[in-house]
Order: C-alpha cells, then sequence, then structure tokens
C-alpha cells in the first residue's frame, strides 16, 4: 500500500469503522467524512486517521482534496429508518450520491467504491441464486434509493471510475455496535430471552456476509484493475441462509453459556425479505471471496461482549431506528428551547 488519502464517508458507522480499520492497518492515510451520531467510536486514537464531522448532503469540495479514492457508506442503512423518513433517506442516500460524485469528479478522485445493497433484489424472489445482471424490483424506500444512486453513479463512470458493492445483510461484531441486523438480533434474542421467533417458519433466505468482510471487499476494491471491476455491480456475499437455518446455527453457538433455545413459529411483520445471490462475480473480478460465516459472526461479537449485560445489549445506541428516533426528539426540544428564548 502507498500510504495514499482514503475518504471513507459514514466511516464511524456499523462497516465503516472496520473499513477504516483495515486501512490505517495497511498503511493508509484516511478521511473520514461523518455526523458522528453514534460517537468517534476510536477512531480519532488511529494514527494518520483525520476525521471531519459532516452531514453529507453538505459535503464541500475542499474535503475531497488530495483524496485517492472514495468509499462511500453514509447515508441511512436499514428500511426502518428509511420508511421513518423517506425524504431525508431519499436526500442521504441517492441525492448524496450524485452530489459527492460530482464533488469527486470535479476534484479528480480517481475512484468510488459505494456500499450498495443486497436489499435491491427484495422482488426478485428466492426462486433462483441472482447475479448482478438478474431484473430487480426494489421494495420499499430503502432499496429503491439504493438502486437509484447505483444508477446515478453509472451515469458518470465515464468521468470517474465507480464500483458498486451490493452488501449481503451484514453480522458480526464491529466498535459501532448494531444489534437490529439478523445475525445479531438472533443472538441478542438467544442471550437475554432464550427464544427466537421464525417469522412464516423462517423459511425464506438472506444472502450473508460479515462485517469484516464487506469492510474488506471495499478495500481489495480499491487497486482491482479497472476492466475487471469499473462501472461494475458486485455482490458481496458469503452464501445464502434461511432465517430457520440460521437460528438453529445461533442456538447451538450459544447453548454453552445459556443453554437450551427455543424456536417458535410467528406470523409475518412488516416487510418480508426472501431472495439468495451469487459472489461468483466478486471473485473473478477481484479474488477475494468472503469466508467468515454466521458462526464467526457470533463468535467475533461474543469475544468483545464479556458477560451478558442487559442493559448493555438494549442501549438504544445499538438501533439505528430507536437511536434516530431520540436525536429527533432532542433536536425538537432543542429548536422549541430556541423559540422559547
Amino acid at each position: 500500500m502507498s500510504g495514499r488519502l482514503i475518504c471513507v464517508t459514514g466511516g464511524a458507522g456499523y462497516i465503516g469503522v472496520n473499513l477504516v480499520e483495515q486501512l490505517a492497518a495497511q498503511g493508509e492515510r484516511v478521511r473520514v467524512i461523518d455526523r458522528f451520531f453514534w460517537g468517534k467510536m476510536g477512531l480519532d486514537e488511529i494514527p494518520n486517521v483525520e476525521l471531519i464531522s459532516r452531514d453529507v448532503r453538505e459535503l464541500q469540495d475542499g474535503d475531497l482534496d488530495g483524496v485517492d479514492t472514495v468509499c462511500h457508506l453514509a447515508g441511512l442503512s436499514n428500511d426502518p429508518t428509511a420508511d421513518l423518513d423517506p425524504n431525508a433517506n431519499w436526500q442521504m442516500n441517492t441525492i448524496a450520491t450524485k452530489e459527492l460524485a460530482d464533488a469527486a469528479i470535479r476534484m479528480g478522485v480517481r475512484r468510488i467504491t459505494f456500499g450498495s445493497s443486497g436489499s435491491i433484489y427484495d422482488g426478485a424472489g428466492s426462486e433462483e441464486i441472482l447475479d448482478e445482471d438478474a431484473t430487480v424490483a426494489p421494495l420499499g424506500p430503502y432499496s429503491e434509493s439504493k438502486f437509484a444512486a447505483e444508477k446515478a453513479l453509472l451515469d458518470v463512470q465515464d468521468k470517474i471510475e465507480v464500483i458498486l458493492l451490493r452488501q449481503g445483510t451484514v453480522g458480526g461484531y464491529s466498535r459501532r455496535m448494531r444489534y437490529d441486523l439478523v445475525v445479531n438480533t438472533f443472538l441478542k434474542d438467544a442471550l437475554l430471552k432464550k427464544r427466537l421467533f421464525l417469522h412464516e417458519g423462517g423459511f425464506m433466505y438472506r444472502p450473508l456476509a460479515d462485517v469484516q468482510d464487506i469492510a474488506t471487499a471495499h478495500v481489495v476494491c480499491l487497486d482491482a484493475p479497472s476492466d475487471k471491476v469499473g462501472g461494475k455491480v458486485l455482490n458481496v456475499v458469503q452464501d445464502n441462509y434461511q432465517v430457520k437455518q440460521l437460528a438453529e446455527v445461533i442456538a447451538e453457538a450459544v447453548h454453552p453459556i445459556v443453554g437450551d433455545i427455543e424456536l417458535l413459529h410467528a406470523p409475518a411483520t412488516g416487510r418480508i425479505r426472501d431472495y439468495r445471490a451469487s459472489n461468483e462475480r466478486m471473485t473473478a473480478a477481484t479474488g477475494f471471496t468472503p469466508q467468515r460465516t454466521p458462526v464467526d459472526s457470533v463468535n467475533s461479537v461474543l469475544e468483545h461482549i464479556g458477560e451478558v449485560d442487559p442493559q448493555e445489549l438494549t442501549h438504544p445506541r445499538h438501533y439505528n431506528l430507536r437511536w434516530m428516533q431520540i436525536l429527533t426528539e432532542v433536536h425538537e426540544l432543542q429548536r422549541s428551547y430556541e423559540r422559547v428564548f
């Protein structure tokens, strides 16, 4: 590695902190652009990491001065937060992505890797394992905004290299821990409730990947050959798992800690995802195949949390929707205070 400057938007997020750690460990200089809603996560203690506190919607050209590659992860990151405020979701995930690309072009940035989402395959079903050429029909504001952002980036591929990573559903340990993702949610529920609810029997499929492997996918795309990755959509998936299968794996993993876990059927709630995706194009283009299984993801969390603490596992900061609702309430209180005084 050359010690060039890499910009990571959303660098203090769940995937972002892992990416920043990997880049810094390989000798890169890293500039993080983030609002730090969840704090700085110790990034200010890592050598050669520069922090800029800024909403991605307010990006300035100077933020990209001297940057070789942008790894773009900023924005809302799941269905519940997008559903909470679809307009803000569209602004952050789609409009800000296009504006970031325009700024990167003006500032001579070489390449952008974009953290897109496998949820784009939501409406395609699980009858077959989908590659990146599959016809898709995104369901809901989140996946729709991600798909639109992909198209906006592909529109400028003739001016800057773009690589679109459709990331599988993520799990595992991060300094910015989340328990609102299926692997981590099942782990938390198994530890605290000793039972897991399988909506519609848990027969739907999800493509999964560990957070460390997702971060590594961005790293390997920094120097992958242009003819292999430029202007390409690449899935990032370790494997596809039925939710029921995943629950059984997690129940076995935590058995030494809490004993038997009860698996219960439950009616469907909200948007049901059921799709499978292939990682073959990523492997062919870069030589990288995610290897960390859901068991590895679970073990990484267990290694870091130590003794099970219900207050810690249920703290709002580990749940994007709940934390955003709290921040919104605080913001409204501040505005009310300012109007009064």
